[in-house]
């Protein structure tokens, strides 16, 4: 007998919420309504828009921050395929570093909430919550413009952390493949993408197994990369999640089954790089998983 009921797996898919978007539509307001009221920053092109769990409907908790990405459009970085040099495509260099923008954007944010709301994170900017708004992070980037070796050309952020790490994300192309998955799931992509957060959350909590290389955002990859066939054939939330785990596992028994999975972007490998996770983390996850819901 499942750890779980029907009955409990069909209240975890929903939002802890029927304000999520309207949570995530004031604090894009609040941030636009800084920059625009900065004498520095408002003859800029600056983009303002929402990423992370708000952005992309997965949100499972009432506290959760909502992440609002502030792109300058008028500095960008570069990537070009090897051997290419940015003058080919008629790109010159800028003398407005990244670190001058962050500094902007948060002195910004000081003039428009005051000193003590407002704290600078080595990724980011949080404003903190109160009784009107809730809590913020707000991540400087500049645009970022990816040209590939078969001549596509692709639109993304890329921001430098205080730390001097260089961090790229595609949030954009990330929200619109979402709605592409749930549209062809019947919805089901981003409802088992909740559960799948929720119950890391729960087994963080009762100290069942809390993986720290385990992240939301991997756990929405990972079910990004179950086929829809998995979502769409099956009946119940409890067979869903039981089958999507046996093929996730069985998928990441051997690198070479899975090494060329994407982010839901598709444009950054999940796998590849400097990762926080592994594909080891990944599957001996998955067992702790199947094991908590004693399937």
């Amino acid at each position: 007998m499942p750890r779980f009921s029907e009955y409990t797996l069909n209240n975890w898919r929903m939002p802890p919420s029927n304000s999520e978007e309207i949570k995530l539509a004031n604090s894009q307001r609040l941030v636009k309504d800084a920059i625009d009221s900065d004498s520095q920053l408002n003859k800029f092109t600056i983009e303002i828009f929402g990423q992370g769990s708000y952005a992309n409907d997965t949100n499972v908790r009432l506290d959760s921050d909502v992440d609002i990405n502030v792109r300058l459009a008028d500095t960008i970085f570069i990537e070009l395929p090897d051997g290419k040099k940015q003058e080919e495509f008629g790109y010159s260099d800028s003398n407005y570093t990244f670190s001058e923008y962050k500094n902007s954007i948060y002195n910004a944010l000081v003039k428009k909430f005051g000193q003590p709301d407002v704290v600078r994170n080595d990724k980011c900017i949080t404003v903190k919550g109160n009784a009107y708004r809730v809590i913020t992070d707000v991540v400087p980037t500049f645009k970022l413009i990816r040209h590939d070796e078969n001549g596509v050309k692709h639109l993304g952020s890329k921001f430098i952390s205080d730390s001097g790490i260089a961090i790229t994300n595609y949030s954009l192309q990330h929200i619109e493949n979402g709605k592409l998955k749930n549209a062809a799931t019947q919805k089901r992509f981003k409802r088992l993408t909740r559960i799948y957060r929720r119950v890391r959350y729960k087994m963080a909590e009762e100290e069942y197994c809390e993986n720290k290389n385990i992240t939301s955002f991997l756990l929405e990859c990972l079910v990004f990369n179950v086929p829809n066939k998995i979502f769409n054939n099956y009946d119940t939330w409890l067979e869903r999640v039981k089958q999507s785990i046996v093929n996730l596992f069985n998928q990441t028994k051997e690198d070479e089954k899975c090494k060329d999975w994407g982010e839901v972007s598709e444009l950054l490998y999940l796998f590849r790089g400097a990762r926080k996770w592994t594909i080891k983390d990944v599957n001996e996850y998955l067992i702790k998983m199947w094991n908590y819901f004693e399937f």
